[in-house]
């Protein structure tokens, strides 16, 4: 395991190629990917760019981590190498994202750096949600410019990624709201939606057996022969 702040110094050391990140994204990424280091994790990164950001996974998850990066830009095609394989195109092209999970079936952590376009946001999150690892981690970031018109957001606009992942919040609870909102495989499978500055984070795990058991007993009382009533 990798000493906590790795992340951040990887990138006020990094010296190679260009790599472009808020500084308060590191200590969010460590929260939610600490543990895949060193279990060969499949990471898809949507946007190159100057291509630092793939070499700091690659240094981050450690031997045998596969590193996918699409863009739009053919150059990044030069920031291949070993472990490393770029897909060029737009992060809203059907075919390329088929094409990426036909090659990698197994895809365990989404990273969108792409264009932070709102259209591209959700699109490219309807097509990869669901194929992403059942336990897999899903982060949108950048999100402050779901408040830019530029980019399609607007303040509670409801094409707005904020905004669909604020909706998305009623469908991870869809058990409790008395069949207001049907339990979909979205309820299923996600285990939590988590807002940060500029980052949404979605963590993937079965939830098909949601209980709440007793234990223990009421002073005086014998513990209930029943403990899923």
């Amino acid at each position: 395991m990798k000493a906590k702040g790795f992340l951040h110094r990887y990138f006020v050391n990094n010296s190679e190629k260009r790599l472009h990140k808020w500084l308060h994204y590191f200590d969010i990424y460590e929260k939610h990917l600490d543990r895949f280091i060193n279990e060969s994790p499949t990471v898809l990164e949507i946007g190159v760019h100057g291509g630092g950001s793939l070499d700091m996974w690659k240094a981050y998850f450690g031997p045998g981590a596969k590193i996918i990066g699409i863009d739009i830009n053919p150059e990044c095609k030069k920031h291949e190498s070993d472990g490393v394989e770029i897909f060029i195109g737009s992060q809203d092209d059907n075919k390329l994202l088929d094409s990426v999970k036909e090659k990698y079936p197994q895809i365990d952590i989404v990273i969108d750096d792409g264009s932070h376009i709102m259209c591209h946001m959700e699109k490219t999150f309807n097509e990869l949600y669901h194929f992403l690892d059942s336990n897999g981690v899903y982060i949108v970031e950048d999100t402050h410019t779901c408040y830019w018109e530029e980019y399609q957001g607007g303040l509670g606009k409801n094409s707005s990624f904020i905004e669909v992942a604020k909706r998305l919040v009623d469908h991870l609870n869809a058990v409790h709201t008395r069949e207001q909102i049907p339990i979909s495989s979205f309820t299923k499978e996600t285990f939590s939606i988590c807002f940060y500055d500029s980052i949404v984070v979605f963590e993937k795990s079965p939830q098909a057996n949601r209980k709440a058991p007793k234990t223990g007993r009421m002073i005086g009382q014998h513990l209930d022969d029943n403990a899923y009533d």
